[in-house]
């Protein structure tokens, strides 16, 4: 059993590519415009106070946050396996994009709509958005993988294709999502006071519209462009060739496969620490942003979700440079694990950016920081999940033995989840709407200590270094020798891990 593959390139690669570029742009701008907004909707207050959103605390919404985010991660194992056993990634897709645009217009309904309703159709369009991100966030990357055969030395260079379409789509959806929450809101007189009120409303929908525009271009180009890649469930497929070849039988795991999986799992604690401080961006550093920076250059003010598109912006910028940096380390180029360290290293400086924010401060209630705290935040966060780039999906596909790839793929992905989980409790410590003083001492006190948390692992995991690279028994393979296209791609890469993507590399 095979699947016929499209003829025609574009670049030198699949035109078939291209349209999974575009798709995947559009569907990550929807999902992280919509991800820009959602704790400032949920703390905004009520339409009787001036405002567009459902009034919730601080603490209840950043602990929401995490586990929607958490949930985001968790789903797609689900969906990749009804993907594989049952639907087919084409299918998957167009029912995963379904869902995920139905969501977003959900979240998009107006309150007026349906009075007394609003935070039970919020649940429902958030719910149906997880459902569908776990049907069409893990199939699309494994179709790219389809579009070449064995062996095709382009594959590398069309992920790295394919990840840029993911970081256009998540820079785009800051700048836009702005444009729609700030354009169709409005003015209301609060306490005899006249105030802007932004409609989140209308952001949400721009998000739905981006989803309607991934779903249009996968279905009016996919058979032309796909063939009949993704139609046919990828288990069928791989069952008739272990029987092909006969390999169905059972084996104990030997030593040496015991030693990598205790990298995996250890690496995995890592990941969990890493992510957790990470994943701030969204949830606690969007508030700050929106209630503690002067975001003002003359009159304008910078709307808070650009701030959210400089981590995207900062990855196709700064890839290239640090792609670079390790090709002409040559030989003194830091292993896996070291390079994970740095990372913590670089996430705990960015955190130190944040308390000069607070710092700057004073204490004062009335008192804002400069933007340039988040800015210096961002690019360190950013250049720390660049030096993580040989980590993380790449590491469990090098170390995992064949037969339980799956299995600790999945278990890869629970650390993710369980990241993002507890980075949305760490931040929900900033407080439950107590005054801002009392805010900014738990912002300072949850900066702090993820700062030196990040720090002190960093140090353990630099001494662990060269025991993790003998448990892999040659998979760090110091004497491999790369292309600057090679690194770039892996440095690129790091997006999918970012996303927790499947792909066939």
């Amino acid at each position: 059993m095979s699947v016929s593959k499209p003829k025609g390139t574009m670049l030198g690669h699949p035109t078939g590519l291209f349209l999974l570029f575009t798709t995947e742009l559009w569907e990550r701008f929807s999902y992280y415009a919509m991800r820009a907004i959602l704790v400032l909707y949920l703390v905004d207050k009520v339409q009787s106070e001036g405002g567009s959103g459902l009034g919730w605390t601080q603490a209840d919404a950043l602990s929401l946050y995490g586990t929607f985010t958490g949930l985001v991660y968790l789903t797609p194992l689900i969906g990749g396996w009804l993907a594989d056993n049952i639907l087919g990634q084409r299918k998957s897709i167009y029912i995963g994009g379904f869902l995920m645009a139905a969501g977003q217009f959900t979240l998009a309904a107006p309150h007026d709509w349906f009075p007394g309703l609003e935070t039970t159709l919020f649940y429902i369009g958030l719910g149906t958005l997880i459902l569908g991100n776990g049907l069409f966030k893990p199939n699309i990357s494994t179709m790219v993988g389809d579009l070449y055969e064995e062996g095709d030395h382009r594959r590398d260079g069309a992920f790295t294709i394919f990840y840029m379409g993911i970081n256009v789509g998540a820079a785009l959806s800051g700048f836009i999502v702005a444009w729609a929450y700030t354009s169709f809101g409005h003015s209301a007189v609060v306490d005899g006071q006249e105030v802007f009120v932004n409609n989140w409303q209308a952001g949400f929908f721009c998000a739905g519209i981006g989803m309607v525009a991934s779903l249009i271009i996968q279905f009016l180009f996919a058979q032309k462009l796909l063939g009949d890649i993704g139609t046919i469930p990828a288990a069928k497929l791989e069952k008739q060739r272990n029987e092909e070849k006969g390999e169905v039988r059972k084996e104990p795991l030997t030593k040496v496969e015991r030693d990598r999986i205790k990298v995996i799992m250890v690496m995995g604690l890592f990941t969990i620490i890493f992510w957790a401080g990470f994943e701030q961006a969204g949830g606690l550093m969007n508030l700050f942003t929106n209630n503690f920076t002067d975001r003002m250059i003359g009159s304008w003010e910078v709307p808070t979700t650009y701030f959210q598109s400089l981590n995207a912006i900062f990855i196709v910028v700064f890839a290239p440079v640090i792609a670079s940096i390790w090709i002409r380390l040559g030989k003194r180029e830091p292993n896996s694990p070291v390079k994970f360290a740095l990372g913590l290293f670089l996430l705990a400086v960015g955190f130190l950016f944040m308390i000069g924010a607070v710092m700057e401060m004073g204490g004062d209630a009335t008192a804002k920081s400069s933007m340039w705290w988040l800015v210096g935040a961002y690019f360190f966060h950013t250049m720390g999940e660049l030096c993580l780039s040989p980590i993380g999906l790449s590491m469990v596909t090098k170390l995992a033995p064949l037969r339980i790839a799956s299995l600790l793929m999945g278990a890869w992905f629970l650390f993710i989840a369980a990241a993002n989980k507890i980075g949305g409790l760490v931040g929900s410590f900033i407080g439950h709407g107590g005054a801002v003083e009392e805010q900014l001492a738990n912002a300072m006190s949850i900066f702090a200590g993820i700062a030196i948390t990040a720090t002190i692992s960093g140090v353990i995991l630099y001494f662990m270094a060269d025991k993790l690279v003998d448990w892999m028994h040659g998979a760090e393979d110091k004497a491999e020798s790369h292309t600057e296209e090679e690194v770039l791609e892996q440095e690129i890469a790091v997006t999918g891990e970012h996303e927790g993507i499947k792909t066939n590399h």
